[in-house]
């Protein structure tokens, strides 16, 4: 049976080869999983196919005849749709213009809004996303929602082949099953689906071959029945990588932060307390108000009510800005970590000692490379930045190597409690492994942290216990040994149940 799309010996180079001599092919009807660690060249496969990189040795054909899009939409037209790991929606944009920017409906010369409301409204109910309204920003949204967008944007148009790259990372399970089920109708339809992951349980679950890059090279394809999951690791770094055990249940100290009634937008009447050596989790759909909550008790964002209370004495913090939270002892890794936490045209080691900008410079406010390296070295070292030199613009590091820095800037302040928002969004499940070793350490060490993730076995491994969020309140707290997956998948889906009327 001849392929729908075929690629021979792609080659890609920027500062050192990206891709090298990579050829794979997709049939129609056929979900074809790409795995492999981050920097391993995946994403550049995915812009190569939809246009939006150009190769520099190889050859593309798409139902038979020479494929070489010069743009993505060049791509676009030639039947090619593309879901990015990056962002791209446009701020100012309704969703319902950004679902249809290329393409809005219209009468008599101008948008047809009753028109544009309507499919829109279809196609976010595609992605269970029915309760969202078309005129809303999309600059509003959390992350989630922008990248359930994006997916419902590429869903809505007829395409032969559709390219998902890393399209779960910030999703629930709930959320993944939504598009998983559109998927699977694409694939009844004929539609052949490059799937970019992560997730060794999704490519499981959906693919049905599997195409292995380590170091910008195929190492190999295989039928998803015929490979096991260790193999498929063991291929992707070289090693075999051990699953860490849960965390020991450890007696914690003393309380180190303790929020009161919090209230703003997206979360409403929210409390808990978290100590030294603890790891709460803060579980729910997207939407529910993790990401809104943490940056509120940061400063990041204002808040309407609620007070934030530091140590075991409960002292009253006055947290207007994150410049207070970093003054008092609090760090924030954000969900979205090259928009909001990293400078990436910056080197990795102006990034780490970002944090102590004033011990970086000399008597006369100076930054210098000496005290800079001498903050940051020690710490690059410790959680194991692989870069180049600590000179290396961030942008160049790979997504684990990202959230490493970022980690690195406040064991470099030496934080006493720590706001994790998604540790492990778009990161290779070697570096995974590796970022909840730090997290875990950080624990041992006496740190309070608060992670937020939409994955549970994250939080079922890192955890002490779990607070659960639906629609902005509190549902339910468990303990460790208490939860289970049922019974908090309820507790996040019950305040979206309607009120019952007498």
């Amino acid at each position: 049976m001849s392929s729908l799309f075929e690629a021979a010996g792609l080659g890609k180079a920027y500062a050192a080869p990206v891709l090298t001599d990579v050829s794979l092919d997709l049939q129609a009807g056929e979900v074809h999983a790409v795995v492999g660690e981050n920097g391993a060249g995946k994403s550049t496969l995915a812009r190569i196919v939809a246009g939006v990189a150009q190769p520099d040795a190889g050859t593309m054909r798409l139902r038979g005849a020479p494929y070489a899009p010069r743009d993505r939409a060049a791509s676009r037209e030639a039947g090619i749709a593309f879901v990015m790991q990056e962002l791209n929606g446009i701020g100012t944009l309704t969703v319902g213009e950004s679902l249809f920017l290329d393409r809005l409906p219209t009468r008599f010369g101008v948008i047809d809004r009753r028109r544009l409301d309507a499919e829109a409204r279809a196609a976010l109910s595609r992605v269970g996303l029915a309760g969202l309204g078309p005129d809303r920003p999309v600059a509003s949204l959390g992350i989630g929602q922008q990248q359930l967008v994006e997916i419902a944007a590429a869903l809505a148009r007829r395409c032969e082949v559709l390219i998902l790259d890393e399209p779960t990372a910030a999703l629930t399970p709930a959320e993944a099953g939504a598009l998983f089920a559109q998927v699977e109708r694409l694939r009844r339809e004929g539609t052949a689906v490059l799937f970019i992951s992560h997730r060794l349980a999704e490519v499981e679950r959906i693919a049905d071959r599997v195409s292995v890059l380590r170091d910008g090279r195929l190492v190999a394809t295989r039928p998803v029945r015929d490979i096991e999951r260790d193999e498929i690791v063991r291929l992707m770094v070289g090693r075999a990588v051990a699953e860490p055990a849960v965390r020991p249940d450890r007696e914690p100290g003393a309380v180190a932060l303790r929020v009161l009634g919090f209230t703003g937008p997206g979360f409403r009447d929210v409390s808990f307390e978290v100590r030294r050596g603890e790891v709460l989790g803060l579980a729910g759909l997207v939407g529910s108000g993790r990401t809104e909550l943490l940056r509120a008790i940061y400063g990041a964002d204002r808040r309407s009510a609620g007070s934030v209370f530091l140590g075991p004495s409960g002292t009253p913090a006055s947290i207007r800005s994150p410049r207070d939270a970093v003054r008092l002892g609090l760090a924030l890794v954000p969900e979205d970590r090259k928009t909001q936490g990293l400078l990436l045209p910056f080197s990795v080691r102006a990034n780490v000692s970002l944090s102590r900008l004033r011990d970086a410079a000399d008597a006369f406010g100076r930054l210098t490379s000496g005290r800079e390296s001498a903050l940051a070295d020690p710490h690059i070292a410790a959680v194991g930045v692989r870069a180049r030199s600590t000179d290396q613009p961030t942008a160049l590091l790979s997504g684990g190597n990202q959230q490493k820095t970022l980690l690195a800037r406040w064991l470099c302040r030496d934080s006493d409690v720590l706001l994790v928002d998604e540790p492990t969004r778009g990161i290779d499940v070697g570096a995974r492994a590796e970022a909840h070793a730090l997290l875990r350490g950080l624990a041992d060490r006496g740190k309070a942290l608060v992670v937020a993730s939409s994955e549970l076995d994250e939080l079922y491994a890192l955890a002490d216990r779990i607070l659960v969020l639906s629609a902005g309140r509190v549902a339910a707290s468990f303990a460790r040994g208490e939860w289970t997956a049922d019974a908090v998948m309820a507790a996040a889906v019950s305040g979206l149940e309607p009120a019952r009327t007498a």
